[in-house]
């Protein structure tokens, strides 16, 4: 949530130029203050009016004592209560819509985000590993997977609808490996501490991390409740400190998690609708980080260095992209998307969105610290996939295939595997 009070102290020319950089109309932030402009009127009136009442009181007493006559005092006094309440709920609805208002606007950007209108502005940061050669026509990770009979969309279809899916055997197992192999190097080597969150999530968690209100047709909600499916783990792990004052020794708190994922896709028919690409339910590993202020940045980038290291690990070719101000996320004050490279699309595909929301979530979930002596400050939020399981195996299976259609594992997931060094057909 944006500090309304910096906001008009100094940093309202520039936020807006952010909006401007996103593609956001600028006048929202202007029906913002002119909102809490209203609400810090009634509060004014709300406290002058009380002022007023307690002077009355006083002469109502004083009257009393002295024996004379408070009628008018206390006509007085009746009418003033009557504004005073009038004027309460007035104050407690302005508050209201200035923070629904509030909610609804982007977090400001990082300088260094480069400034463009889509995806196609992004700017790449770096690239890493040799794109692998074929000497036939690479196939893509759904017609792998059914030749082998690991993969069945048929079913899964009957089962539950489009874009779920099935896997068995060996694509199970490697799906299984992946997630064990990522939370084993972000634990043991990265210094992240595993967490087993729940999958399902009250309204608050979400307006805590921003899913809501802006992204509601993107949940899956459970009728009749105030529950939903998680969209992704940064929901239960950030809010794992809502309403919480850590103590400033404590930061950096570092978590990975594991979880399947739930999301509605809704904007997305068209697209990727073949494969695993983009489905309704996947696996995940997040990492999520809560830390100072004036180490966010650098944290920020080793986040980044860690989702990479899995890909580094398996020997698979990917780039780092910087997103630009039209194509970030809307929590979001910089964003690094890092993809990987598909040879049956031949293309880079995103794995994993590392972001740093300053202290945008902090201030929606409520999530201080403070060290000794001092006030407590909002803390600063990150996360990042490290990876998405469901597109590292597509990325594992397309990338090892051989002409025949049996898939190499990469060297670092044969111990994930019982030791098995090909999938072939069973």
């Amino acid at each position: 949530m944006i500090d309304i009070r910096a906001l008009e102290k100094s940093g309202l020319e520039q936020y807006k130029k952010n909006l401007n950089d996103r593609g956001v109309d600028s006048q929202l932030v202007d029906q913002l203050i002119q909102l809490n402009s209203e609400r810090k009127k009634l509060i004014s009136e709300f406290e002058t009016k009380k002022a007023e009442q307690n002077k009355v009181t006083q002469e109502i007493a004083k009257a009393k004592r002295a024996g004379e006559n408070a009628e008018q005092a206390m006509a007085n006094m009746k009418a003033l209560s009557q504004t005073i309440k009038e004027l309460e709920t007035r104050a407690a609805e302005a508050d209201q819509k200035v923070a629904e208002a509030a909610k609804l606007l982007p977090n400001r950007l990082h300088e260094s985000v480069p400034v463009g209108k889509s995806a196609e502005d992004n700017q790449e940061v770096r690239k890493m590993g040799e794109q692998k050669k074929f000497s036939f026509e690479a196939k893509d990770h759904t017609e792998l997977g059914e030749r082998l009979s690991y993969l069945d969309f048929e079913r899964a279809g009957k089962i539950a609808g489009a874009r779920f899916a099935i896997l068995n055997g060996a694509f199970s197992q490697l799906e299984r490996g992946l997630t064990q192999f990522m939370l084993d190097i972000h634990t043991r080597e990265h210094g992240y501490t595993e967490t087993l969150p729940p999958f399902i999530v009250n309204t608050a968690s979400l307006v805590g991390t921003g899913q809501l209100p802006k992204f509601r047709e993107d949940l899956f909600q459970l009728e009749g409740t105030d529950y939903f499916l998680i969209p992704t783990a940064e929901v239960p792990v950030t809010n794992y400190f809502r309403d919480e004052v850590l103590e400033g020794e404590q930061l950096p708190i570092s978590f990975c998690a594991y979880t399947p994922c739930f999301r509605s896709e809704a904007g997305s028919y068209g697209r990727d609708t073949r494969g695993l690409i983009r489905q309704h339910q996947f696996d995940k590993v997040e990492l999520v980080k809560f830390v100072r202020p004036e180490s966010s940045y650098e944290e920020h980038e080793k986040l980044t260095g860690h989702a990479e290291a899995i890909l580094k690990r398996l020997e698979l070719p990917y780039r780092v992209m910087s997103l630009s101000s039209g194509d970030i996320g809307y929590n979001a004050a910089k964003c690094y998307d890092i993809e990987v490279w598909l040879p049956s699309q031949k293309a880079y595909r995103e794995i994993s969105s590392c972001s740093n929301f300053e202290d945008f979530q902090a201030r929606r979930a409520n999530i201080r610290f403070k060290d000794k002596g001092g006030k407590p400050l909002h803390v600063h939020t990150l996360n990042g996939s490290g990876l998405a399981v469901g597109r590292t195996l597509i990325a594992v299976v397309e990338n090892y295939q051989h002409e025949d259609g049996s898939i190499q594992i990469p060297e670092a997931l044969q111990p994930y595997m019982g030791g098995l060094k090909e999938i072939r057909r069973p």
